[in-house]
C-alpha cells in the first residue's frame, strides 16, 4: 500500500500543478449553450474567459443579464466570464482561443480570426461535425489557415446544461501536440469534469460528427415505436459504420471505444436533451424538417452530418447503411418508417464481417 507521505507528494503535485493551471486568459468564441457553458466551466476554474458570439444585441443582454437566458436560463455567469461584443476583445492577450460554433462557420470564424492573429501560437475548438465545403474534417480546414498552429479538439459525451449545471462530465481532450492536449486538459479538468488526452485528431473527430446522424437514427426508431431492441441495434450497429469510415480516415480503433466515439454515441441516442434525437423524434411524428428545425430552435449537426458523411463513404468506398438511410429520408423524400424497415431487412451477415 502507498505511504501516507506518498500521498502527501502526490496530492502536493497535483495541487501544484491546478495552481500553475488556473488564471489563463482564454478567448471563448461562439455564445451558444456549448461554448456558453465552456465558458461558465472554464471561469469556474479561476481563468478569465472572453465571451464573443456573432450577434451584437445578443452580446448586450449576456452583459446585462449576467448569464444566458436564450439558452441556458437561470445559470448566473462567474466572476471571471466576460461577455465581449468585439471579437478582438475577445482575442487580445488570450492564452487560448477556443472554437465553439457549428460546423458549418466553423471555417469563416477561423479566417476571421487570422485577419486579428495571424500566426496564433495554439487553436483549440469544441465544434462537431466536417466543413461543408470539400467535406473536409475540422482539423483539416484549421491546419490550411494555421498552418503552424498547434491545433486541438474537445469532445465526448456532453449536454451543455449539466455542464453549466456542474453535474458529472468526463471529456477527450485530442492534439498531435501533446503538450497542447495536457494544457488544455488542464484548463477543463475539476471536480466534476475529467478530462483525457489523445492523440487521435481524426477519430476523435469522426466520432464526434457521425454519432449526430445515429441519433436521428435513433429517434426516428424510437418516434415510430419500434422499441429498446431496435434502439440497442441501431447504437451497436452505428458504432460499427463509425468505426469503418474513421479507421478508412486515419483514426485509431480504440478512440471509438472510448468517450469520442461509443460514450457520445450513447448519450445522443438515448436521451431528448439531445436535438439530434429530438429530429428524429419529430420526423417519424411526421413533421417536415423546417417544422422540426424551428420546434428544437437550435443547430442540429446532424443535418448536415448526413450528407457529407453519406457522400464521404461512397468516395472511400464504406459502407454506412444506416447513414444512407438517414440521408435517403432527409433528402431523397424516403418515409422514416420505411428506412427503418428496410434496414432490418437487409441481409444477414457475420456480426465482424467488416462491411
Amino acid at each position: 500500500m502507498p505511504s501516507r507521505c506518498s500521498n502527501s507528494r502526490k496530492d502536493s503535485r497535483r495541487n501544484t500543478e491546478a495552481r500553475r493551471m488556473a488564471g489563463q486568459r482564454i478567448g471563448v468564441i461562439g455564445a451558444g449553450s456549448w461554448g456558453t457553458a465552456l465558458g461558465i466551466l472554464l471561469a469556474r476554474h479561476g481563468h478569465q474567459v472572453l465571451l464573443w458570439g456573432h450577434e451584437p444585441q445578443e452580446m448586450h443582454h449576456l452583459q446585462q443579464d449576467g448569464e444566458n437566458r436564450r439558452y441556458l436560463p437561470g445559470l448566473p455567469f462567474p466572476s471571471g466570464l466576460h461577455p465581449v461584443v468585439e471579437l478582438e476583445a475577445a482575442l487580445e492577450g488570450v492564452d487560448e482561443i477556443l472554437i465553439v460554433v457549428p460546423s458549418h462557420a466553423f471555417e469563416k470564424v477561423l479566417q476571421r480570426v487570422q485577419e486579428l492573429i495571424p500566426a496564433p501560437h495554439s487553436l483549440s475548438w469544441a465544434t462537431k461535425g466536417l466543413v461543408p465545403q470539400g467535406r473536409r474534417l475540422l482539423h483539416e480546414a484549421a491546419s490550411s489557415i494555421f498552418p503552424n498552429a498547434s491545433l486541438a479538439v474537445i469532445s465526448g459525451p456532453t449536454f451543455a446544461a449539466e455542464v453549466a449545471r456542474g453535474l458529472p462530465t468526463a471529456v477527450t481532450v485530442a492534439s498531435s501536440d501533446t503538450e497542447h492536449a495536457r494544457k488544455l486538459a488542464g484548463y477543463l479538468h475539476g471536480d466534476s469534469f475529467r478530462a483525457y488526452t489523445s492523440s487521435d485528431l481524426v477519430g476523435v473527430e469522426v466520432g464526434g460528427a457521425a454519432k449526430n446522424v445515429m441519433a436521428i437514427a435513433a429517434g426516428i426508431s424510437d418516434g415510430l415505436g419500434f422499441g429498446a431492441n431496435a434502439r440497442a441495434a441501431l447504437i451497436t450497429r452505428g458504432l460499427a459504420e463509425i468505426t469503418r469510415l474513421g479507421l478508412a480516415l486515419g483514426g485509431e480503433h480504440a478512440t471509438f471505444m472510448g468517450l469520442a466515439g461509443l460514450g457520445d454515441l450513447v448519450l445522443t441516442c438515448t436521451d431528448d436533451q439531445s436535438r439530434n434525437r429530438r429530429m428524429g423524434l419529430a420526423l417519424a411524428r411526421g413533421l417536415t424538417i423546417e417544422e422540426a428545425k424551428r420546434e428544437i430552435g437550435q443547430e442540429v449537426e446532424g443535418l448536415g452530418a448526413a450528407r457529407d458523411f453519406h457522400h464521404k463513404a461512397r468516395e472511400l468506398g464504406v459502407e454506412m447503411p444506416i447513414t444512407a438511410a438517414v440521408h435517403q429520408v432527409l433528402y431523397q423524400g424516403l418515409a422514416p418508417d420505411a428506412a427503418v424497415r428496410a434496414l432490418l431487412a437487409r441481409h444477414p451477415r457475420d456480426e465482424s464481417d467488416p462491411i
